[in-house]
C-alpha cells in the first residue's frame, strides 16, 4: 500500500495540530477514513452522510478530485494530497 503525504490547510491544520503527514492508502477515500481515525471528531468537517461536504477541496498533486477520479481515484507513492476547508476573504 503506498504512503501518501497530506498536506492540511487552515481549520484542518489548526484541529490536527500538523500541516503535513504521512498516511497509507490505495484511494482517496482511504486516505481520508485512516485520517479520520487518526483525529477523533474530523469526519464530521469532512464527511456528510458518507461523501465529502460540498465546500471541502481535496487535491492530488495540484489537481481537484472532482475533475477525475473522485474519492475513488487511485494513488501512486509519490502522490501528494492537499485538503482545504473553505475559504473566504474580503
Amino acid at each position: 500500500m503506498p504512503k501518501i503525504r497530506v498536506k492540511l490547510f487552515a481549520n484542518f491544520r489548526e484541529f490536527t495540530h500538523t500541516k503535513e503527514l504521512e498516511l497509507e492508502g490505495e484511494t482517496v477515500r482511504e486516505i481520508l477514513d485512516s485520517l479520520c481515525n487518526r483525529f477523533a471528531g474530523l469526519e464530521e468537517l469532512v464527511f456528510k452522510n458518507g461523501t465529502v461536504r460540498p465546500y471541502i477541496n481535496i487535491f492530488i498533486n495540484g489537481n481537484n478530485i472532482n475533475e477525475s477520479g473522485g474519492l475513488e481515484q487511485e494513488l501512486a507513492p509519490d502522490d501528494e494530497l492537499a485538503i482545504f476547508p473553505p475559504v473566504s476573504g474580503g
